[in-house]
């Protein structure tokens, strides 16, 4: 134990003798006690005169001090510090310390980290400023006062904490807000400068040489924030804020994410015990899922539970799995979420506040501010202003680099509600049509723009031809990007007796459908065509769209007796319409789902008796469900070791492709061309000439990557890597490897088909 320093000596020149009486460098006892070597530089050379008790209480343990010795040490400092003042009336104010940690803080360790470098790295020249922010519940101000208590032993010259009551209707004034702060450092009344300008700068003046933190907890705005600002010094300030204050310059941003899983369930071990948890495990994972793993949910649930020590957490999990339920679930005493998402609320403008009531109405976990304005019948404009607001005010999430918006799940549900409260039923059901209108109008015009007979005539039909996507990739990007909003649309048109619009819909996603056979949503849009050809009373599209769905069964969920149960039902409509080119497919499907269900001859005979009834017919348009029967006819052939007969079939359809086909666009003969391509590199793989192969699959890939079709692309790449393995060809690894990959993310039944290629490959 160090003991004997002189009771004369300064606070400075104490704490220097008894370091060197330890041998510790300023490095060692600044790592033993945990403050900076900065921080500890300034209190021996005098700069800083009166560090706080907490710093002195790590310094004296740092030392090894005996208690005698560390209280000389305490009481030197002591004379360092501002003396407190006597309040002077009805204006006095007490010193702004910080608020009592929570003891079950949990998680945050990076952010943590990072103000811990923040504050060990301050430059006096430029003041540190980190600005915590994000939507309601994050536990911005837990985490601010948690790293102020772990950051106060680097600002020996006094922590402080000032609420700016950000989200009050009247918030503090940067005026006030000084006059506190001045006063705290022991500035006294009469020598308070009247004006906001003074008593910055005096502030200011004030912290210039002192390792001051200061936290500004809920701040409105920029403008409430920067007259507190100190200018220079080693001072480090945190700001905590509902908004993002992206105009404050030169500062660190801590973003807090939501927690992950395992942190939430942590969370809720601390405050109701590891026992509790440890008793119902899966019960306390289900329950931080439903709180969406919001910090102050999961708080809420667990300070709900611990103050019922005998009720199971199973309990809670059934109530709040109830969405309507849901939010009632999550209130302990004054503690509610409701209440935190009503406080950002009410503090945005009426336009804005309409945005996020509708957005709730969206489809799909994400939305753009397109199908917002819709809802909320604005314009576009201002609706993506109403957006970027939200996401300032950490309401919304925005994406990184699309134009597209989510809600975490609570606050959904609370927009919900509010929509319900606030615009009744026949507002939102006026807003459901008014979207679902033009969304199914838009789509429409969009799926046409890849059928080959519509696509260069303009978007049909579109809603705002100036807003329609030009061309094929920006249709592609449309409809993909919004599929859970033009899916809804159907569904309502549906269920609203729009069948002509349902039809007219359905129909124009045919081609664009065949370049996404991955998509399993294609069974709803065909089933719900269907039924609308049904209630329309029109057979003859009632079996088109059958056998749409029948196409849909086979490629796209892959059940083959559903598709069996389909295509015969097709084949009736299609009969009693009369309607040769769809009993012609209707029998392909069909046979599509015999050879799947095992029933090869039966198969074999409806594709012969489809190619035969289709060859018979003078019409172009029987060339192409022709061409189709043939590839399938040669490929099942092939599967059942006729890898001859499949080779001449194959190479027949090819040659109805090369001769052309009057009326059909000559993309679409090339399509077609491309599959008996692809046929006849397999036909030939099968024969095992391997290096004839190459070239035709080579040439099918190539036409289907160009086409940016991957449901066809990718199996004809793991067809081109077979045949590269079978002859040592150093591509084959890289071609397995990237179709074993895309099949994989395709959900296609040939995945484990790539993986055993890549097994068989030499090591």
């Amino acid at each position: 134990m160090c003991s004997g320093t002189p009771a004369t000596e300064d606070f400075g020149q104490q704490l220097r003798a008894l370091r060197t009486r330890a041998g510790l460098s300023q490095e060692a006892l600044a790592h033993a006690c945990g403050v900076s070597v900065r921080a500890l530089a300034d209190m021996e050379r005098g700069r800083t005169r009166g560090p706080q008790r907490r710093t002195v209480e790590a310094l004296a343990e740092g030392l090894g001090l005996d208690e005698e010795t560390a209280g000389r040490l305490e009481k030197a400092a002591a004379l360092g510090r501002p003396r407190p003042r006597a309040a002077t009336g009805p204006g006095a104010h007490s010193a702004l310390a910080l608020p009592r940690d929570i003891q079950d803080f949990t998680a945050r360790g990076p952010a943590l980290a990072q103000l811990r470098e923040l504050a060990a790295d301050a430059d006096p020249a430029r003041p540190a400023v980190s600005v915590v922010s994000g939507q309601p519940g994050l536990g911005k101000t837990a985490f601010a006062v948690h790293a102020a208590h772990r950051l106060a032993p680097h600002f020996p010259d006094g922590q402080f904490a000032l609420d700016l009551h950000g989200m009050d209707p009247e918030p503090t004034t940067p005026r006030d807000a000084l006059a506190r702060l001045l006063r705290a450092m022991g500035v006294a009344d009469a020598a308070v400068p009247p004006g906001t300008d003074d008593r910055a700068g005096l502030w200011r003046s004030v912290v210039r040489d002192r390792r001051v933190l200061l936290l500004l907890d809920n701040a409105a705005d920029e403008a409430q924030v920067r007259p507190l600002l100190p200018g220079t010094g080693p001072s480090l300030t945190l700001v905590t804020s509902r908004h993002t204050l992206a105009g404050l310059e030169s500062v660190h941003r801590t973003d807090l994410a939501l927690l992950r899983r395992e942190e939430a369930v942590e969370l809720l071990t601390r405050i109701v015990g590891a026992e509790r948890v440890a008793a119902e495990a899966q019960a306390a994972r289900d329950l931080a899922d439903l709180c969406g793993h919001l910090p102050l949910a999961v708080r809420i649930a667990g300070q709900r539970l611990h103050g019922r020590p005998h009720e199971r957490l199973g309990k809670l999990v059934a109530r709040l799995t109830a969405e309507g339920r849901r939010l009632d679930g999550l209130q302990a005493g004054s503690l509610g979420v409701r209440a935190a998402f009503a406080l950002s609320y009410r503090q945005l403008p009426p336009d804005t506040r309409t945005f996020l009531r509708r957005a709730a109405l969206a489809a799909g976990p994400d939305f753009s501010p397109e199908t917002v304005a819709l809802l909320a019948d604005l314009p576009y404009d201002d609706a993506a202003a109403c957006a970027e607001e939200l996401t300032d005010a950490g309401l919304l999430q925005s994406d990184p680099a699309a134009d597209r918006y989510r809600f975490h799940d609570l606050l959904k549900l609370y927009a919900a509600e509010q929509s319900a409260a606030e615009d009744g039923p026949e507002v939102r059901e006026a807003a459901l049509d008014r979207a679902a209108d033009w969304m199914l109008r838009r789509a429409t015009a969009a799926g046409l723009r890849f059928d080959v007979e519509h696509h260069r005539n303009g978007p049909h039909g579109d809603p705002d031809p100036a807003s329609a996507p030009a061309g094929r990739e920006e249709a592609r990007a449309w409809l993909e990007a919004e599929r859970a909003q033009w899916l809804a649309a159907l569904r309502r048109a549906h269920d609203t007796g729009r069948h002509r619009q349902v039809l007219d819909m359905a129909e124009a996603m045919h081609w664009f459908s065949d370049l996404n056979q991955h998509w399993e949503l294609w069974v709803e849009v065909f089933r719900r065509s269907a039924d609308a050809a049904r209630a329309l009373g029109s057979r003859q599209e009632e079996a088109v769209h059958l056998n749409y769905l029948a196409w849909a069964y086979n490629l796209c969920v892959h059940d083959p007796r559903a598709a069996l149960a389909t295509a015969d039902t097709a084949l009736v409509a299609a009969r009693e319409s009369d309607d040769q080119l769809q009993v012609g497919w209707a029998l392909g499907y069909g046979a599509a789902a015999l050879h799947r269900l095992g029933r090869a001859e039966e198969a074999h005979d409806r594709l012969h008796r489809a190619a035969r009834l289709l060859a018979a017919q003078d019409s172009p348009q029987a060339r192409l469900p022709e061409l189709t029967m043939l590839n399938s006819l040669g490929t099942y052939l092939r599967q059942a070791d006729r890898p001859e007969e499949a080779l001449a079939i194959h190479r027949r359809s090819a040659e109805i492709c090369g001769a052309g086909i009057p009326g059909q666009p000559e993309e679409l003969i090339a399509m077609y061309h491309a599959v008996a391509q692809q046929q006849i590199g397999n036909d030939l793989a099968a024969l095992g000439r391997w290096a004839e192969a190459e070239a035709p699959l080579r040439r099918a890939l190539a036409h289907f990557e160009d086409a940016q079709m991957p449901a066809w692309s990718e199996p004809a790449r793991l067809d081109l890597g077979q045949v590269l393995r079978a002859l040592g060809h150093p591509e084959a690894r890289d071609t397995l490897l990237a179709a074993r990959d895309a099949l994989t993310e395709l959900k296609s039944p040939r995945r484990s088909e790539a993986a055993a290629a890549l097994d068989e490959l030499p090591r």
